[in-house]
């Protein structure tokens, strides 16, 4: 049988959320913005759209002073 340390962490199961994969550097980064990648989907089509839309559309160079 193995025996267990002599000098153990008192603090280890308090510390022992910060390991947790939940609070990883790269899960905290991916839930900074949650709706991000939504919005530049959404962002792109009406770009694309507005484009194909004012494509067919004669714009006029008026100056109103």
């Amino acid at each position: 049988m193995s025996n267990p340390p002599i000098f153990r962490d008192p603090w280890a199961k308090l510390d022992a959320w910060r390991s947790h994969p939940l609070f990883s550097k790269t899960t905290m980064l991916r839930n900074l913005f949650p709706g991000f990648g939504i919005a530049v989907v959404a962002f792109t089509g009406y770009v694309i759209a507005e484009n194909v839309y004012l494509k067919g559309k004669k714009v006029e160079d008026s100056h109103h002073h």
